[in-house]
């Protein structure tokens, strides 16, 4: 790739292609408010956060009030990765405890710490077998494939307080829960409802505290919400966030509360040379500003509306797709080979390059790499919508007649 515009990328020959899975560039590519922002910062400043400055004001009071009254306390960090890691020591320096309680079949990043509460097998096929003891998992509430469907989804609260009890006569004692309120790499898989509440007012009964690791799902890709953990009706105690804040600037940062950042101030100082850089700072803050003077929450249900009704169109022709998950712009589709028990890995390799050649770009994701990663930037539009959707309409007509020869 060499060029991009809005939801479009350009390769060194020329050709264009539909970008339908970048969740980084939220705002889209080659946005000019940002790159004159950009321009215009680093003609008078850019320098590591050991000095004050405005921009960095600017945008910790900017994310403060988007955060839940009380999460008022910003530290800027330059990845995802970096995000959850602060958070978690930072849990665990307020509690004044190491264990963690985190789910299967997510991801949370690729440091020590935050490797450590990862588990999704399509990133690391070992996970399962290689977390520290410090790490406690809940089985994945799963609702398309996991070991309760449909209307029985609500017993994986049941299981996960089951579970706690389990810890508590084991002696474990939990200094705070991890958790994607909706599933990222497994494909936009949302949460059965009051799951994350129910689990959340367990753990905090037992004095731990939470984390919504809002990498992949937050700033309005969903749509009805800005945060992932408005859905499951949730106040985080801690919130994770990167990825789409800088638009591909390397940006993340911690929002948490006072009383927390003291905690965690007692074991030294906090630094990070370039997160929070004046310029990573006016990025940060262009980005909310784009995102609202050009309506993309907003575009984000709509036209995420659409492109799922048009999915599950899909989906009822075509036997290989299955469930549709997520919601907004933050969408995956299953593809199998008979249903929930028969994910088809290769099927989903084989529509991805499929898609490549009709100039659509889409990743499969999930434990079982299955499920088609749908993440667009929030800049599509009806027409790409359509265009995306007669594609794989014709990748899968084309796969049925060729199996039917």
């Amino acid at each position: 790739m060499e060029r991009g515009w809005r939801h479009h990328l350009i390769d060194v020959r020329g050709r264009g292609y539909l970008d339908m899975v970048n969740n980084v560039a939220i705002l889209g590519h080659g946005e000019p408010r940002i790159a004159d922002a950009v321009e215009r910062q680093l003609r008078l400043l850019n320098t590591n956060s050991r000095f004050h400055y405005g921009a960095v004001v600017e945008l910790s009071e900017a994310l403060a009030a988007r955060a839940p009254e009380g999460l008022d306390t910003v530290l800027l960090v330059n990845s995802g990765s970096e995000a959850v890691d602060l958070a978690l020591r930072m849990v665990r320096a307020a509690a004044g405890r190491a264990d963690v309680l985190a789910l299967t079949e997510a991801y949370h990043g690729w440091t020590v710490g935050a490797d450590a509460v990862s588990t999704s097998l399509g990133d690391n096929p070992h996970a399962l077998a290689t977390r520290p003891d410090w790490v406690h998992l809940l089985d994945a509430p799963n609702t398309y494939r996991g070991r309760h469907r449909g209307r029985d989804a609500g017993r994986y609260l049941d299981d996960a307080l089951r579970r706690l009890e389990e810890l508590d006569s084991a002696g474990a004692e939990l200094a705070g829960l991890i958790a994607e309120p909706i599933f990222g790499n497994g494909g936009g898989i949302l949460l059965p409802d009051g799951y994350l509440a129910g689990l959340a007012d367990a753990v905090r009964s037992r004095g731990g505290m939470v984390i919504s690791d809002e990498v992949q799902v937050s700033y309005g890709r969903l749509g009805e919400h800005f945060w992932g953990f408005e859905q499951q009706g949730v106040v985080p105690d801690v919130i994770a966030v990167a990825k789409a804040m800088g638009n591909g600037h390397p940006l993340g940062a911690v929002i948490t509360t006072r009383a927390i950042a003291e905690a965690f101030a007692v074991e030294g100082s906090f630094f990070s040379s370039a997160g929070g850089s004046p310029v990573s700072c006016v990025v940060g803050s262009t980005v909310l500003r784009v995102l609202d003077e050009d309506g993309l929450q907003e575009n984000a249900h709509v036209i995420g509306g659409l492109l799922a009704d048009g999915l599950r169109t899909l989906a009822r022709r075509h036997p290989a797709l299955g469930a549709v998950h997520g919601m907004g712009l933050y969408l995956g589709v299953e593809v199998v080979a008979g249903g929930p028990d028969a994910p088809d890995p290769v099927a989903a390799r084989e529509i991805c390059e499929d898609l490549l050649a009709e100039g659509v770009i889409v990743q499969p994701t999930g434990d079982h790499k299955n499920v088609l990663k749908i993440k667009p930037p929030l800049t599509i539009d009806a027409a790409s919508v359509r265009r995306f959707l007669g594609a794989l309409g014709r990748v899968m007509e084309l796969r049925e007649a060729r199996a039917a020869l």
